[in-house]
């Protein structure tokens, strides 16, 4: 049977086929390859997938086939391992506040930057712009119009009071990753879109800030027969894997015109002299981004 993984908690994956859920276990030779990642199947896989000849009522997955793309990450508890968050997705949609908890411009950065790697189109939500003020929305439309500048699609409501008309607009037809840290309000805006999803919300901590983890393991909802949506864990640190230090500047949109027009061509956009890329800085190149850049090239927090 061919099914669609919309579930992964480990050792179990559930499977959607024909309308109907199974309970699946991954056979044992697929835990042999890969090795380097610590998940070997993720949410938006197509697989295949039979009853368990020899234990009663299971299924085990028997083929996986190959990924349109994915979002993957470093991960955080195996060095050298990584971490795919979700696979053949159409859009990747990023949650981002500015208090409540705050989202980094470092953050924001490297999310799209590990779109740009598949050619995944990046979309930023500003939430809760219901509990900002007059200096606060100023920022964020400052930032958005960075951002749209540089060709990203930017939306600014709040996921408690705003119709959401819009944000549904984006979503049809397509299958979108949902992205940012715990509290943002990934969880809130499927429970707008899908109530029966019944995803648990937890408030934001007034003392700290930040939103505590309800959504431990990714998971796809349905809005409709083509429309999906995949929740993921809310993440405090996106460590990019697989991106080399040549390459980073490939995935600033506003950049790649400039590539191959700095005086040596192994720049990397930093010391060198003559450097076509920061001879834009403070035109169509925002210093803001370029902080991200080189943030991102030295490896450097990207929680600030």
């Amino acid at each position: 049977m061919k099914g669609l993984i919309t579930k992964s908690t480990g050792l179990w994956y559930q499977v959607s086929s024909e309308d109907k859920k199974y309970n699946a276990r991954l056979k044992g030779k697929f835990k042999l390859e890969n090795k380097k990642l610590t998940n070997p199947i993720a949410v938006g896989d197509r697989v295949e997938f039979e009853l368990n000849e020899r234990v009663e009522d299971e299924w085990v997955i028997t083929n996986i086939y190959p990924r349109e793309n994915y979002v993957l990450r470093e991960s955080p508890r195996k060095k050298g391992y990584h971490h795919i968050i979700a696979s053949n997705i159409d859009q990747g949609i990023l949650i981002v506040t500015l208090k409540m908890p705050r989202t980094s411009i470092g953050f924001v950065d490297r999310f799209l930057i590990s779109l740009e790697a598949f050619r995944i189109p990046g979309i930023i939500i500003f939430n809760k712009s219901d509990i900002y003020s007059s200096k606060d929305l100023s920022r964020v439309d400052f930032l958005k119009g960075i951002y749209e500048k540089v060709g990203y699609r930017v939306l600014i409501t709040s996921f408690n009071n705003d119709p959401l008309d819009n944000v549904k607009a984006l979503l049809l037809n397509k299958i979108s990753l949902l992205s940012g840290h715990s509290g943002a309000g990934k969880s809130t805006l499927i429970n707008r879109f899908i109530p029966q999803a019944n995803r648990e919300v937890q408030k934001v901590s007034s003392f700290a800030g930040k939103g505590v983890h309800t959504t431990t393991f990714a998971e796809l909802f349905e809005l409709n027969k083509n429309t999906k949506l995949i929740d993921t864990p809310g993440i405090k640190e996106l460590g990019l894997a697989e991106i080399e230090n040549e390459e980073l500047s490939h995935y600033f949109p506003e950049m790649r015109k400039y590539l191959g027009k700095c005086k040596f061509n192994n720049c990397l956009h930093d010391n060198e002299p003559d450097c076509a890329i920061k001879e834009r800085l403070g035109k169509d190149i925002s210093d803001i981004r370029y902080d991200s850049y080189l943030s991102t090239l030295k490896n450097e927090d990207n929680r600030k």
